[in-house]
């Protein structure tokens, strides 16, 4: 999926699209994609030392010829491999429980509100699209000014279809969509009272 938002094309078209939203509103508005909100190591982790635990009382029921200490070297073994595992990308997001993967994603995104700077545009008229791509989390945060015009509700939509996009693949059309239909609640909201271009528009991409 990462794939295809990174060809130029598609963050070209993210881009001009942004710049053409962004003429007809007062509003700025900042894409983010971020391939995943965290690595979940340690969540990996936890999960290799419990299974070791569980299956630690049917070590003790091998062969007796089998010494402490060698149970204890095939515990380390089991532990160890199955650490290298579950740290495969696919297996590691089932591993980690979905409200953990929401709850960095949002994290994420609120240090990306801060980082690109959207508190502090003229008249608090930041708007940022955030996606987290490998948890499937996408997050409209809007500043101070723009939710004084703009219920929460009506972002609902939007991201309910961008996730569906998300899902099947189609990335670079969902980013596309979504700020055309966000464009479309801004002009309404806040309509283009001057020119100006105070954050880029280009697609911001973590790796």
């Amino acid at each position: 999926m990462a794939r295809q938002i990174l060809n130029s094309d598609y963050r070209r078209k993210v881009a001009e699209t942004i710049k053409e939203v962004e003429s007809r509103t007062d509003a700025e508005l900042v894409t983010v994609l971020a391939r995943e909100a965290d690595n979940y190591l340690y969540i990996s982790t936890l999960w290799a030392a419990f299974l070791v635990l569980l299956l630690t009382p049917l070590l003790h029921l091998l062969p007796q010829w089998l010494s402490h200490q060698q149970i204890f070297t095939l515990q380390w073994i089991l532990f160890i491999t199955l650490a290298v595992l579950f740290r495969w990308r696919p297996l590691t997001m089932r591993l980690v429980p979905q409200k953990v993967k929401y709850w960095r994603a949002a994290n994420l995104a609120r240090r990306q509100f801060l980082e690109q700077e959207l508190h502090s545009t003229e008249g608090r008229l930041g708007l940022l699209i955030f996606v987290a791509e490998a948890e499937h989390y996408v997050e409209i945060l809007a500043d101070r000014g723009l939710a004084e015009l703009i219920n929460n509700e009506a972002w609902r939509e939007t991201i309910e279809n961008f996730i569906r996009e998300i899902k099947r693949g189609k990335t670079g059309e969902a980013f596309i969509h979504c700020i055309e239909q966000c464009g479309e609640l801004l002009q309404e909201a806040a309509p283009a009272t001057a020119i100006k271009n105070e954050l880029p528009n280009h697609l911001i991409i973590l790796d």
